[in-house]
């Protein structure tokens, strides 16, 4: 468990820098930079995607890591197991509708430069419609991923049950 703890928390500590990053950076504003500012967002994508679909492939594999903890009661233990399995079923349904949006393209798109994502059928109105669902469905993710650090916070402070401690690499914990 100690080693699958470790390998989660490196995934979360890796993809929550490029969350923020796809957050607050969008596609029209690298295109304005250049091309060589559009192959690294679009690298950025491809590894963004792998540790996505490779949390999904363990919670699968696996189930959750994590545990309510004993100073949690009553309806914030069943939302605690629902919080982490939104999000990680978000990951997922983000990374399929990325890969939508290729399947509809009108011309070949690549992940990084690297990889083909599908292969176009140009669908134009069903790629107006997946990136609409793509675009909804990453934001929408993002307000629970902010709920999911509130709520961690409030029970590092409130409950002082060191919920941050268990999730934070062990560098960090002189600041907790």
């Amino acid at each position: 468990m100690v080693r699958r703890r470790f390998f989660l928390k490196t995934l979360h500590w890796t993809l929550l820098p490029l969350f923020i990053w796809f957050v607050v950076v969008q596609p029209s504003d690298v295109a304005r930079i250049g091309p060589q500012a559009v192959r690294l967002h679009s690298v950025f994508g491809l590894i963004f995607v792998t540790l996505a679909l490779i949390w999904s492939a363990d919670y699968l594999f696996r189930g959750l890591a994590g545990r309510p903890g004993p100073k949690l009661k009553g309806r914030l233990r069943p939302f605690h197991q629902i919080l982490h399995k939104v999000l990680i079923w978000g990951l997922f349904l983000v990374a399929l509708t990325g890969f939508l949006l290729g399947v509809t393209a009108s011309r070949q798109l690549f992940a990084g430069d690297l990889v083909p994502i599908g292969v176009p059928l140009g669908l134009p109105r069903a790629n107006d419609f997946v990136g609409l669902v793509h675009t909804v469905e990453f934001y929408g993710l993002a307000v629970v991923a902010a709920v999911h650090a509130l709520f961690h916070i409030w029970r590092h402070i409130w409950l002082r049950d060191n919920a941050l401690r268990i999730m934070v690499p062990k560098m960090f914990h002189r600041f907790l």
